[in-house]
């Protein structure tokens, strides 16, 4: 696919009437801008969000049925919560939530905060809800999955020198590795549901600014100026996956500039994201450090 032959945009997003779609970190940046037009074309959209004052205040903003639930990635107790909690049918799950480029931190469970966040939390929380999930599961990737490398002695950190580029770039990777292991085990097991994954290139939110360094937060400022696709153009990737009728194990980002901006089409992966044998062996490693199997 390419800008040539489509030129997809969120006004080409299909009815969603009488569908679920739950989207975590949906209370700002992408998550608040794709939960706006999912709840449009007729989604019950369920805000999942760790501060759900936050949430709320964004639910106000979206003219449609929403819910706010409250969900922390960082604290697998939380995770459990939500899905103990959830009875239903979830039509699309969009794993969206995630942090960039902050300082060296531990999760609740004493994960590096990154990987615990953006990979570990939403790999218990898709298994956990897979029995409830109809259709897919979108998980957000991102263009620094080029970047990250994978370390299954040390996924957390605990041995090497902590670098924040780095470690967001590991959690990146993982993200594009379980979707792709996601469905390699969802055909196996003879399930009709999808796993696909998307990237928003190079989006203006505040993700780039929340980074508590002044030289990346200014960094991040420039750049959503200079560089960046708007927040609306980096949640078409996202709106194509969770709606098309792609094969599952798609990845799907921009397709222009590098893929930095541009309207939604297949992206490329490295051959780190591609590696079944790793992909198998970040599933175990993930399974074993959060306690929980495919399924739940």
């Amino acid at each position: 696919m390419s800008s040539d032959a489509m030129a997809w945009t969120s006004s080409d997003l299909p009815s969603f009437s009488g569908r679920t779609v739950v989207v975590t970190g949906s209370n700002s940046g992408l998550g608040l801008v794709a939960a706006t037009h999912f709840a449009r074309v007729g989604a019950k959209v369920v805000l999942a969000v760790r501060n759900t004052a936050k949430g709320e205040r964004a639910a106000t903003s979206i003219a449609g049925d929403t819910e706010v639930r409250r969900l922390d990635l960082a604290d697998l107790d939380s995770v459990r919560t939500f899905a103990d909690g959830w009875s239903g049918d979830i039509d699309v799950l969009v794993n969206n939530a995630g942090l960039m480029h902050v300082p060296e931190g531990r999760t609740a469970d004493g994960f590096e905060t990154q990987i615990g966040t953006n990979h570990l939390g939403h790999f218990a929380l898709t298994n956990l809800l897979l029995p409830h999930v109809t259709d897919r599961i979108v998980t957000m990737s991102s263009m620094m999955h080029r970047a990250g490398r994978i370390s299954l002695d040390d996924l957390n950190w605990e041995r090497r020198t902590y670098n924040r580029v780095a470690a967001y770039g590991q959690s990146k990777l993982a993200n594009l590795m379980f979707s792709l292991e996601l469905q390699r085990r969802l055909t196996a097991s003879g399930s009709t549901v999808r796993s696909l994954a998307a990237h928003p290139g190079y989006a203006s939110t505040n993700l780039q600014t929340r980074t508590n360094n002044a030289v990346l937060d200014w960094g991040g400022r420039i750049g959503n100026k200079v560089i960046a696709q708007s927040a609306e153009a980096g949640t078409w990737p996202m709106l194509f996956a969770a709606s098309q009728d792609l094969p599952g194990g798609s990845y799907v980002g921009p397709d222009a500039f590098n893929e930095v901006r541009g309207h939604p089409a297949l992206a490329g992966r490295t051959a780190r994201a591609s590696d079944l044998g790793m992909c198998e062996k970040l599933w175990d490693l993930s399974a074993e450090l959060t306690a929980v199997g495919f399924g739940g």
